[in-house]
């Protein structure tokens, strides 16, 4: 379908492709990985014709459409988002505007929302619009660059299931493995300035590099042996005319030797959040709190009323629910960022909180420097000490001088981690920490957090970041909140469970009317034989479904733990028992239920 060939593309003096190659067929899903300002993005443009390749071509398949959606600049239209998602769509029906309403939804917009005009939207929504526009399209490839940036958590478990039935093929730019996981089959690695495709998964990718460096490295160290016996030899003969011919032989095998180069490694982050001071066990109260949002023309939205919430030392919760049903706001009030109508907050005691703003815009300023933000606080920090940490963060050098308004959305998310480590909390509330962060910068954050010893809230959209940290999720629904012990993985399992039980007592069957009792002395007492032994098993099957469930909770429990999460091995030794019990209860249930009805076990 697309053919790149031997393509070259330099800007100045740094080289981004050299002699790439790379075949995409229908129905490929791949992901193109690499380093920030590897030149992920100018390949999309190379292949969208917005950039020209130094030397070598990109062919088309004749017909193929190509539709992108980059990672900024979303539409400023005056059209209403339902126009402009329908707007350049051919042979336009009421099927195909029924089609992009429901794209517009899945990707979180309400139906009163369709008639806003697109100019007035956030970025992030915008951003939604440009994406229901493109899928509408349907084009024969997609490049999507960084798409899950702007959803929230539902958006993309939607998009996720969207892109799993397309019917063309997915080439995607993306910082978040799970989604990579779930849509992709191959990882195409930017590296040494070309292009390489592993197929599997991002784990089965860093396997695969890992083994490829060990092996470069084990060649290196060799070849570096032989080197080193090859001048001393030379050294020690150079004089001897009874050596002379074998010298110069060896110096020209040493001046045609092809020298194996070690694999560069990539420069990333480094992060660790100083150990807080300890708080006391109760961290952080809202008591009877309400919150109203008062919107022109629209009714007043009630997020919370008579709420209560309680923050306790050492807790890592991750806040889910559906898009407007109140996470960004209860982050807030927990950090003090906005005011409830009534109720109030109750800081525990010593305890200093600390704010991410998923909207940088609002929080840095476009007119200080970068070195300027990260020395903006109480602390005094010396400058030296400062722009030590600003290096770790990427920002060496004179880099500390650029104005914050000129930063990419990474950087920008690099200084506000640079601005919490200046002046750190014990309790720090994330808002998708994640957005514009690269593998390995998440990695790093993962790392550094599963470090700190205080108290930690966030939201995101990033499901192995979630399952990497979290030791409960709190799931916000209409004003209320339900606590899962457990990462991501198990808050889903609980839900599912919860609906299959929901669903088999809406379904269970109305009890059999009971039998005239039989004249026969003899089949009387075998059906009261037969129903104490049912009424024995019933009972037997209570305490199994009972126990069974519990330890699905405990395995689930230890599967959530931290300390495993990185054993692939041990989890799906987990999980494979979680799913034969589960198996199990699903039987027992069943046989239960036949028990209640009169039906024959």
């Amino acid at each position: 379908m697309i053919t790149v060939r031997n393509v070259s593309k330099s800007f100045s003096s740094q080289v981004l492709f050299e002699d790439a190659s790379l075949q995409i067929n229908e129905g490929d899903r791949f992901a193109l990985v690499g380093p920030n300002g590897a030149g992920k993005s100018t390949l999309f443009k190379m292949m969208l014709r917005a950039e020209e390749a130094d030397d070598g071509e990109i062919q088309f398949k004749k017909g193929v459409v190509v539709g992108y959606l980059p990672q900024e600049n979303p539409p400023t239209s005056e059209k209403t988002v339902v126009e402009e998602t329908l707007d350049g769509v051919e042979d336009y029906d009421g099927r195909i505007e029924a089609e992009g309403k429901a794209i517009l939804m899945g990707l979180g917009f309400k139906v009163e929302g369709f008639t806003r005009k697109v100019s007035t939207l956030s970025g992030g929504w915008a951003m939604r619009v440009a994406m229901a526009k493109l899928l509408l399209k349907k084009p024969d490839l997609l490049l999507l660059d960084e798409p899950t940036n702007h959803l929230d958590l539902d958006s993309l478990l939607w998009l996720e299931e969207y892109l799993h039935s397309y019917q063309g093929a997915i080439f995607v730019i993306s910082h978040d493995r799970d989604f990579i996981n779930k849509i992709c089959s191959a990882i195409v690695s930017l590296q040494d300035h070309t292009l390489r495709v592993y197929h599997g998964n991002y784990e089965n990718f860093l396997a695969q590099r890992q083994s490829e460096k060990e092996k470069v490295y084990s060649a290196w160290r060799l070849q570096q042996e032989e080197i080193a016996q090859m001048e001393d030899f030379i050294a020690r003969n150079r004089a001897r005319v009874s050596t002379a011919a074998r010298v110069q032989s060896m110096i020209k095998r040493l001046d045609k030797l092809e020298r194996i180069e070690l694999i560069q490694e990539v420069k990333t982050v480094k992060m660790r959040f100083p150990q807080p001071n300890r708080t006391g066990t109760n961290v952080l109260d809202l008591k009877n709190i309400s919150k109203v949002y008062n919107v022109p023309d629209h009714e007043p939205i009630r997020v919370y009323e008579g709420f209560d919430f309680q923050l306790q030392r050492g807790q890592k919760m991750a806040f889910v629910g559906h898009n407007g049903a109140g996470k960004s706001t209860l982050l807030k009030l927990l950090a003090g960022v906005i005011e409830p109508d009534s109720g109030e907050r109750v800081l525990g005691l010593n305890v200093k909180t600390g704010y991410f703003s998923q909207h940088r815009e609002g929080i840095l300023d476009p007119r200080k420097t970068v070195l300027q933000e990260a020395m903006d606080n109480d602390r005094m920090n010396p400058e030296l000490a400062v722009r030590t940490v600003l290096g770790t963060f990427l920002f060496p050098g004179d880099n500390v001088y650029k104005k914050t308004e000129v930063l990419s959305g990474g950087e920008k998310s690099r200084l506000m981690l640079v601005k919490l480590l200046m002046d750190p909390p014990n309790v720090i509330l994330m808002d998708e920490p994640t957005t514009h962060l690269d593998m390995a910068s998440v990695d790093a954050l993962i790392a550094a957090l599963k470090e700190f010893e205080g108290t930690l809230c966030f939201i995101s959209h990033d499901i192995y970041f979630i399952n990497a940290l979290a030791d409960s999720v709190v799931h916000i629904e209409q004003g209320k909140t339900t606590v899962y012990p457990g990462n991501y993985d198990y808050f889903r399992y609980r839900q599912e469970q919860i609906a299959k039980e929901t669903s088999a007592v809406k379904k269970r069957p109305e009890a059999a009317p009971v039998a005239a009792p039989s004249q026969d002395w003899e089949e009387k007492k075998r059906q009261e034989a037969d129903s104490r032994k049912k009424a024995r098993r019933g009972e037997t099957l209570k305490k199994e479904i009972a126990y069974s469930r519990k330890t699905v909770e405990s395995l689930a429990a230890k599967m959530s733990s931290p300390e495993i999460y990185s054993d692939y091995v041990q989890v799906k030794e987990l999980g494979d028992k979680i799913a034969a019990l589960e198996a199990k209860i699903a039987a027992y249930t069943e046989e239960m239920a036949k028990i209640e009805s009169g039906q024959t076990v």
